[in-house]
């Protein structure tokens, strides 16, 4: 793999990523406890709940309530069990992306849930 493709770090800047291919693999690795991916995945679960009951409902609370529920328990997840900071905080896009994916990884046994 050429060397621009690979996260580049420096002990002043954070790690950067190329492409979401890149960025899962460290995002995983922020997730390694089990706690913290159930948590995760209770959440991302609510949000979708929240999400089609605001739209069948026409109900803007429940809007507003969608990322209490998915951000509510992850950070739970990662302030308590794993102990880390949220991925989030610097890479929102590729964060979101991630649990989706990781979501999708647990439904299917690809990760432990």
């Amino acid at each position: 793999m050429p060397a621009a493709s690979q996260p580049q770090m420096t002990m002043h800047s954070a790690t950067s990523f190329n492409s979401f291919a890149e960025f899962y693999p460290y995002y995983l690795s922020e997730h390694s406890d089990r706690t913290c991916r159930r948590l995760h995945f209770v959440g991302t679960t609510l949000v979708m709940v929240l999400i089609v009951a605001a739209i069948t409902t026409g109900s803007s609370w429940l809007w507003l309530a969608v990322p209490f529920a998915g951000y509510g328990f992850a950070w739970v997840g990662h302030f308590f069990f794993e102990k880390n900071r949220p991925a989030t905080f610097q890479y929102p896009f590729y964060s979101l992306w991630g649990d989706f994916v990781m979501y999708k990884d647990m439904l299917t046994g690809k990760i432990a849930f």
